[in-house]
């Protein structure tokens, strides 16, 4: 989606995979909505999913400061409301006084990314705060073109500050892994589908998975070019997905060899 508005097939693309019987599982790392919003803007569109079928960085963040930073006083510099999924974790006031931080949270990139909100995060770093960043992303694809996205202000904060942040979103191994518990999938048997090389593709293929790159949304032919990596697969859009991957091993015309591998 661009915008909130489905590209073309897509939504056709996820009910063929549906019907054919595949597990689907949407990931992002969009911190500007919550997990509830995205699902019903999904359904509402057509799409054929639900909240649980939705995986985001915010999610993953709270679950990685409840099991590693219990109690923790956190800051958060973030463009949009996402506290329903940051449930549990201690939020401080980003005006007035300056209480301690003992974590921030770097998300999305957007107005709130003021110098002013930025050296306050560079203090909180000095004073011994640690970071924890959503997503190295450095841009995302609105109707109006590309963004800024946070990865394009955190290595200064880090260079500046010499705190390294732990990234919570994608690429990150805790990421994938959840979504592969969810869909009690093993990571040879999955397909990761992005239009970002770097966090969507390669991070699947770091982790197993087989890494399918599209050539819609944030798409750039100079960063495929200039990528460390190569996709096992890139198609132009996805309405070539259900095509290219067939039917799942195991169902009904679908469970001979040549259906159990994306084709070369």
């Amino acid at each position: 989606m661009v915008s909130w508005r489905p590209l073309p097939g897509a939504v056709e693309a996820v009910t063929r995979l549906r019907e054919a019987g595949f597990a689907v599982a949407l990931v992002t790392n969009t911190t500007s909505r919550t997990r509830a919003w995205m699902a019903s803007a999904l359904s509402a569109a057509g799409f054929p999913v639900g909240i649980d079928d939705v995986f985001t960085a915010p999610a993953i963040t709270g679950a990685y400061l409840a099991r590693h930073h219990p109690g923790a006083r956190c800051l958060l510099l973030n463009s949009g409301d996402i506290a329903e999924d940051l449930a549990g974790v201690t939020i401080i006031a980003d005006d007035g006084p300056e209480p301690e931080a003992d974590v921030v949270i770097l998300g999305g990139a957007g107005p709130e990314f003021s110098y002013a909100a930025l050296n306050r995060v560079f203090g909180c770093l000095l004073g011994g705060a640690r970071l924890v960043a959503m997503s190295r992303t450095l841009y995302w694809r609105t109707d109006t073109g590309l963004q800024l996205d946070a990865g394009a202000f955190l290595p200064g904060l880090e260079q500046a500050s010499g705190v390294e942040a732990v990234v919570t979103g994608k690429p990150a191994a805790a990421f994938f892994t959840t979504t592969l518990d969810a869909l009690a999938a093993d990571a040879s048997a999955t397909v990761m589908v992005g239009d970002d090389i770097q966090a969507d593709v390669l991070g699947a293929q770091d982790h197993g998975i087989t890494g399918v790159l599209v050539r819609t949304g944030k798409y750039r032919p100079e960063t495929h070019r200039s990528a460390p990596g190569t996709p096992d697969r890139v198609i132009d859009s996805v309405a070539d997905l259900p095509d290219l991957l067939g039917r799942p091993a195991g169902a009904p015309d679908g469970s001979g060899p040549e259906n159990r591998r994306i084709p070369p």
